[in-house]
């Protein structure tokens, strides 16, 4: 308890409650409690071999929680896991695009844990830098990346959450280009934030209706974000498909949050913060307290409208 008590109540902390910071310090106090309360808790990152995931991995991992870390590449993975050298980080491979993939991923966990406690997914993966000019084919990769590809790994992963014996907690690494203000369209706007019509239907016929839009130069004339559109509706549809997860499943604490504009490849390094900066929102909803919020999006470590 001593070791504890040294790691929460340290300087930076004491600086913190100083500086007015009391909401983050609580549930940084709060997450360090439970994660070395709970050491064989279990969380798997997609996307994490480089910038915010990496982190967030690195943060998770040295609270306590048992971490796996996923890359599409498994050199770049393997090489990730030997560079955090933490004995409670593992490396599985995952495609967010590939059903086989997910499957031995989903095979690897229930084989070797019997469960999985938080899942953090939506990492970008670097294609931003390809849909800056957008086509058919770029915005497709876009999609299929950050909006099906979470719903894939998610639909996988969903019966090993249900298994978890502290709730569950889900956090989908979202953008403040998902902001329905960004949208143009009142129609989109008010069919994305209308929470007691959503549905996963519902929300799979709007991305169908933007790739008809896109293939038929009608994006601007429609109403759709004409910045990074692909990407910026990829994350819009990610925050209404977890409003709608959180609906479903209301015995787990499931959010999306936006880390802030950090440093890192997917902006050529152009950020503002770092990558502990940003990985610190999703860190905080990963280890919320059971009964915290659900269903909400979240600028860093504070709620923020959709």
């Amino acid at each position: 308890m001593l070791v504890l008590s040294s790691i929460i109540f340290n300087k930076e902390m004491r600086k913190k409650i100083r500086d007015g910071e009391r909401e983050s310090h609580f549930f940084t106090i709060f997450s360090l409690l439970r994660a070395y309360s709970t050491p064989t808790m279990l969380s798997l990152v997609t996307g994490a071999n480089k910038g915010i995931g990496f982190e967030t991995v690195r943060q998770l991992a040295i609270s306590g929680v048992t971490v796996i870390l996923t890359a599409r590449d498994v050199k770049r993975g393997t090489d990730a896991v030997a560079s955090l050298a933490l004995p409670n980080v593992v490396f599985h491979q995952l495609d967010v695009q590939d059903d086989k993939s997910i499957h031995s991923l989903v095979s690897f966990i229930y084989e070797r844990f019997g469960r999985l406690d938080i899942l953090l997914s939506g990492q970008a993966m670097n294609v931003v830098q390809g849909v800056v000019k957008t086509s058919y084919h770029t915005a497709k990769q876009c999609l299929d990346t950050n909006y099906y590809g979470v719903k894939r790994v998610t639909g996988g992963l969903l019966p090993l959450l249900e298994l978890s014996t502290y709730g569950g907690r889900i956090v989908n690494v979202s953008s403040l280009r998902s902001e329905l203000r960004r949208i143009p369209s009142d129609e989109i706007r008010k069919e994305l934030g209308d929470i007691e019509t959503l549905t996963e239907q519902r929300i799979d016929k709007i991305v169908d209706k933007f790739f008809h839009d896109l293939k038929h130069d009608m994006l601007e004339a429609n109403g759709w974000p004409m910045m990074l559109p692909a990407y910026s509706i990829s994350k819009a549809t990610l925050n209404a498909y977890t409003r709608v997860l959180a609906k479903k499943y209301p015995n787990m604490c499931i959010n999306c949050v936006h880390p802030g504009y950090v440093d890192t490849d997917i902006n050529w390094h152009t950020g503002t913060m770092t990558v502990e900066q940003g990985a610190k929102g999703s860190v905080m909803l990963a280890l919320l307290p059971d009964g915290g919020p659900s269903g909400c999006y979240f600028d860093q470590t504070q709620v923020a409208e959709f």
